[in-house]
């Protein structure tokens, strides 16, 4: 105990801004210079979990890594040492480019958190808004505003490595509008947009900090979602398939309304990225063959 005590003190006085994080990237310390560094005392990040904080890290494509896969949490899973250049925000709004170093934290042979390491890489700090629009750039669909088929590529992959260190469950949701093709042929493009801001809109309610929505491409949507019980899954798609089909959009002449298609699946221990997503858009194949706006479900 007096050796770790001394260990804490030694780290206290390092130029570095230094952390750690437990399995649940819950903040376990927080040195004096990672202080002087965010301007946020030991006393506000302590105790919080890194993604509950406003450090908010972004990479130099505008990703939000808390988001699409925490690359300090994935040392934690695969123990692998993880190295970078990012953006934090500073208590005071600006964003501060810092280099990162992660390493895991092992006891007894099991890596038990994590800890970074980082420094302020330049003099220069930039403005917050011009560094969100540069994320928003990056990881988000410009029509609708979800998270684009590259943020969620990343995301699951980051899902996957999770399940499996750590064996947590989730499923995947792919969505299709129905007869999409008609809303612009009969009604024009701008009506093809509506249709699918609404059901951006609609379905964006049900999304946890856990999950993650958006859209894959055309008239297609892409879901993950944290579940304990394979049924979760299709009581998830169900909530979706209704919302989508309450939702209406105007075409100047009435109201039309909206319909989808669903496939989930559950993960299983030898899925990739590519088997998970196959298999959801065959079971959403399913659902249109069985006559459009229904869920088909496989664990």
């Amino acid at each position: 105990m007096e050796k770790e005590k001394l260990y804490l003190e030694i780290i206290n006085v390092l130029k570095d801004g230094v952390y750690f994080v437990d399995q649940d990237r819950r903040i376990t310390f927080w040195n004096n210079a990672a202080e002087e560094i965010t301007g946020y005392s030991r006393e506000e990040i302590v105790g919080v979990k890194c993604q509950d904080t406003m450090l908010n890290h972004i990479d130099h494509e505008g990703r939000n890594l808390c988001e699409i896969g925490c690359p300090l949490y994935a040392t934690i899973i695969d123990g692998v040492l993880r190295s970078g250049d990012v953006f934090v925000r500073h208590k005071n709004g600006q964003r501060i480019p810092i280099k990162v170093n992660m390493f895991p934290v092992e006891e007894n042979g099991e890596i038990i958190g994590g800890v970074e390491v980082f420094v302020q890489s330049s003099p220069v700090v930039y403005d917050d808004d011009l560094i969100e629009d540069l994320a928003n750039s990056a990881a988000a669909d410009r029509l609708t505003g979800l998270p684009n088929r590259r943020s969620l590529e990343t995301f699951l992959e980051f899902k996957l490595s999770e399940s499996r260190r750590f064996g947590r469950k989730f499923c995947v949701v792919f969505l299709d509008l129905d007869d999409f093709g008609g809303f612009n042929k009969n009604y024009g493009h701008d009506v093809g947009d509506a249709v699918l801001k609404a059901t951006s809109a609609s379905v964006m309610h049900t999304i946890r900090n856990t999950d993650m929505f958006g859209r894959w491409g055309g008239e297609e949507f892409l879901g993950i979602f944290e579940i304990s019980q394979d049924h979760e899954a299709t009581l998830i798609s169900e909530k979706i398939r209704v919302l989508v089909s309450k939702s209406e959009v105007s075409t100047g002449s009435g109201e039309v309304s909206i319909s989808a298609s669903l496939g989930a699946t559950v993960v299983r221990d030898d899925d990739t990225l590519i088997t998970i997503i196959q298999r959801a858009d065959e079971l959403m194949r399913r659902s249109k063959e069985k006559g459009k706006n229904r869920v088909s479900f496989s664990s």
